[in-house]
């Protein structure tokens, strides 16, 4: 018996949330995925530890949402899975780029600076949004997870035009030999020489770990 398979776009509601300043008074805008099973509204809470009245963050939320442990309980977002992974893509960078024209993200003053930050899974979605997404932005943070191997040389001027950080904690479980050296050659192949941040701590965003950070990219 031969299965017949067919995709066609449909609409669908999605989500964001903002944090700190006004968007129109901030002097530095943070746009954030989130990682594996967050949502966007407790991960944004993390960006708490900024100055929130010269900051503005906005965390899109990953389009699919499931049952963090068995069929009830908490609730997770995912930005993609191996399955149909190809229209995910298109999708959510389709979707990312509606988020920065509707919280205006997109038309920012000279003197503002725009942050494209992942964070586990969202590092690969926030690498391939650099490559193929419609807004730029100033500066780039790879933040404890797996640069995507589909994003090769022919995207290098999207990630040479901005200034990029790899940040990771000492006590990752991510943060393996191997894993630091795949993504370091990603970096280089890409001509990208970003600058390498190691604080103390697991997979996570440590407070005072984002605030250097923050000093870091004056």
């Amino acid at each position: 018996m031969e299965v017949h398979e067919s995709s066609l776009e449909v609409v669908k509601t999605a989500r964001y949330c903002t944090l700190g300043t006004d968007i129109t008074a901030a002097k530095r805008v943070w746009f954030a995925c989130h990682g594996y099973g967050q949502l966007a509204r407790y991960f944004i809470r993390k960006f708490a530890a900024l100055d929130l009245d010269s900051n503005c963050i906005i965390a899109p939320e990953g389009l699919h949402r499931f049952y963090l442990d068995g069929n009830s309980g908490r609730v997770g977002a995912s930005w993609m899975s191996k399955e149909a992974r190809l229209h995910d893509i298109r999708d959510y960078i389709s979707y990312l780029d509606r988020v920065h024209q509707d919280s205006g993200a997109h038309q920012l003053a000279a003197h503002q600076q725009l942050v494209h930050f992942g964070f586990s899974q969202g590092v690969a979605t926030m690498a391939r949004y650099i490559a193929e997404g419609r807004y730029k932005a100033h500066k780039a943070v790879f933040w404890a997870g797996s640069f995507p191997p589909d994003i090769d040389m022919k995207y290098s001027r999207a990630f040479q035009d901005c200034e990029a950080y790899a940040c990771l904690g000492d006590a990752d479980p991510y943060g393996k030999k191997e894993h630091i050296e795949r993504n370091q050659e990603h970096f280089k192949a890409l001509g990208m020489a970003p600058k390498y941040f190691q604080f103390a701590g697991g997979h996570e965003i440590p407070s005072d770990a984002l605030r250097t950070l923050d000093k870091m990219m004056l």
